[in-house]
């Protein structure tokens, strides 16, 4: 954060990776502005999406931010070989880690397809190994999959979003089943880190303030069960400017 990692260029090999530790981070059991559960086990019915795009300060309020549907966001390191990383070890580009959020949400609420586009405006997916002023492969573009459902939309609208920006997509899309634990929770202390108070109001976020394309010009016919719940209303007022989440109140956004 703050713009002080220049960080590693390429990832590490997992052979070479920091070895970690068995016991995972000790976190609050409440969620500091939604006051829900921070681990599982989650209601039924609930789906999980595992999203990267820089700082994770930012990408989590903007998550928790959305208006319906999210029962529960965190912090914490994705999709790298060291097992319950520290965040000092993430920043070192010794782990294989990128900063990343984990949104839980209700399905019947809000789609999928929801919170995937506001991952893509809500950053420059293009910058390769960082975002801003944050360099590194701790702070690389990733989504992670946990059905074939979720890679297709993410395939496609990436494909969707790459021409809408005009520049080539560096994000990352992998199965969450690659690792042995996709998503590990970072220290308590980065958790809904800027709803806290004596939070410093930092985010390297640079959105384009280019929508995605609407759903249906790049989604198939079999994937429209996964269609937005969110209107264009929503998108046409709310949707991610830069430093957005610095601006914006902490509680999720009323709407309509």
């Amino acid at each position: 954060m703050f713009g002080i990692f220049g960080g590693k260029s390429s990832l590490v090999a997992k052979d070479m990776a920091l070895k970690g530790r068995a016991s995972p981070m000790k976190i609050s059991p409440t969620h500091f502005v939604l006051n829900t559960p921070m681990q599982p086990p989650w209601p039924q019915n609930m789906k999980v999406a595992v999203f990267a795009n820089g700082c994770f300060w930012g990408s989590e309020k903007g998550a928790w931010r959305l208006p319906f549907g999210i029962h529960s966001t965190a912090v914490g390191y994705a999709a790298g070989y060291t097992p319950n990383p520290t965040y000092e070890e993430v920043c070192s580009g010794q782990t294989g880690h990128t900063e990343a959020v984990q949104v839980v949400y209700d399905p019947s609420k809000i789609s999928f397809v929801d919170i995937m586009r506001w991952f893509w405006e809500s950053h420059d997916p293009s910058q390769g190994m960082g975002q801003g002023n944050d360099r590194g492969t701790q702070y690389r573009s990733g989504f992670y999959y946990f059905d074939d459902e979720q890679k297709e939309l993410l395939e496609r609208s990436k494909e969707a979003y790459e021409k809408a920006i005009g520049k080539k997509i560096t994000t990352e899309i992998k199965a969450a089943s690659d690792y042995d634990q996709v998503f590990y929770y970072a220290e308590d202390y980065h958790q809904q880190y800027l709803a806290k108070p004596g939070a410093r109001p930092y985010c390297s976020a640079q959105p384009l303030s280019i929508p995605l394309p609407d759903f249906e010009s790049w989604a198939p016919a079999h994937l429209s069960a996964h269609a937005p719940k969110l209107p264009k209303a929503f998108w046409d007022k709310h949707a991610p400017t830069p430093h957005c989440v610095i601006r914006a109140p902490h509680a999720p956004i009323q709407f309509p």
